[in-house]
């Protein structure tokens, strides 16, 4: 489920694993060990708590370098984490799944979008609700994960697959939608692109996906190789820890990390940026008692089964083996989940 985004700006100005209990966090730590992270995308909103935590020098308290990496194409973060070629990578949850029954030995540490970001998006009203999508048109990315979805969702709100037709338009949501090629899309965000619609005074319409059909699941995660975490696993519980204090930072003021992504990627603008932060500002947390990037394996096995049920996957799930909560604040090698 590669990301999607597409600046909605350009589109309108074209149209005019051992110890028992918990561990005990380190406070500091020996040197300055560099750690590289790829990114899903360009730096977004998405990406706030990682900036925050960089800028307020959370990482270099935790005794880490992080080298922050954007990719040259949008498909290749999972494909260089399996070569070696960086040490941690931002994906989504549906992409390890399917990268995982591929046989790569990749495992989520922890989540950085708790809950799914696509929807279906449409303007002024033309598609309010899922059934309103019978007789329409909609822009579709040609993933096949996107199709499972728009099936799932047609199927929750009674609506006959075939009253519905789709267009391919690629990574063109949004201008496609603007153009009036299509009645609504699927795949773009709510907190990223349905909040620059509305700025642009488009009056989007907005369905989350995992509110109309679709289970749900952690959008974007940070995964890594099952032979780093056993080698490295200590530097990836103070990667997290650190971008717990991020996190909690960005919280109090928004501004840190709006500031350090605006300073990352000068296409963003300011007020845009603040006001996605804000919005996506829920997603960013766990439930009340878990530690930050908390990932629920429950959530994970159903949704890993819908994907089978979907055949977006060619074997049946294992939860327990894709992602671990053991490098999470707070958390001990005993609690671990992976495998």
């Amino acid at each position: 489920m590669t990301r999607r985004l597409v600046i909605v700006a350009l589109a309108l100005a074209a149209l005019g694993l051992a110890a028992c209990g918990e561990r005990t966090e380190p406070a500091t730590a020996p040197g300055q060990q560099r750690v590289t992270l790829l990114l899903d995308w360009l730096p977004n909103a998405d990406h706030a708590p990682i900036y925050a935590a960089q800028k307020i020098g959370a990482f270099k308290r935790a005794g880490l370098d992080v080298q922050i990496q954007t990719p040259s194409d949008a498909t290749t973060p999972l494909k260089l984490l399996a070569a070696g070629r960086v040490d941690l990578a931002i994906t989504y949850e549906p992409e390890l799944l399917i990268s995982r029954d591929k046989g790569q030995q990749l495992v989520a540490v922890g989540a950085l979008a708790q809950k799914p970001l696509s929807s279906i998006i449409s303007l002024r009203g033309k598609v309010k609700d899922p059934r309103d999508l019978a007789g329409k048109t909609v822009g579709v990315t040609g993933l096949p994960s996107d199709d499972a979805a728009l099936k799932a969702v047609l199927d929750h709100a009674g609506v006959p697959v075939n009253r519905v037709k789709t267009v391919n338009v690629g990574f063109n949501l949004v201008p496609s939608l603007l153009s009036k090629k299509v009645d609504a899309i699927l795949g773009a965000y709510w907190n990223i692109e349905a909040v620059e619609l509305a700025r642009a005074h488009k009056h989007p319409s907005v369905i989350r996906i995992d509110q109309a059909g679709v289970p749900t699941y952690n959008e974007l995660v940070f995964a890594a190789r099952k032979d780093y975490l056993g080698e490295q696993g200590e530097v990836v519980r103070r990667f997290m820890q650190a971008l717990s204090r991020g996190a909690q930072a960005m919280r109090n003021d928004p501004t840190v990390a709006v500031d350090a992504l605006v300073a990352a990627n000068k296409d963003l603008n300011a007020d845009d940026q603040l006001a996605m932060v804000r919005k996506s500002m829920p997603v960013y947390f766990p439930p009340a008692g878990k530690p930050y990037g908390w990932m629920e394996p429950l959530e994970w096995q159903q949704y890993g089964d819908w994907m089978y049920q979907s055949k977006l996957i060619a074997s049946p799930l294992n939860a327990s083996r894709a992602l671990t909560n053991e490098f999470l604040p707070g958390q001990g090698l005993a609690d671990s989940s992976s495998g």
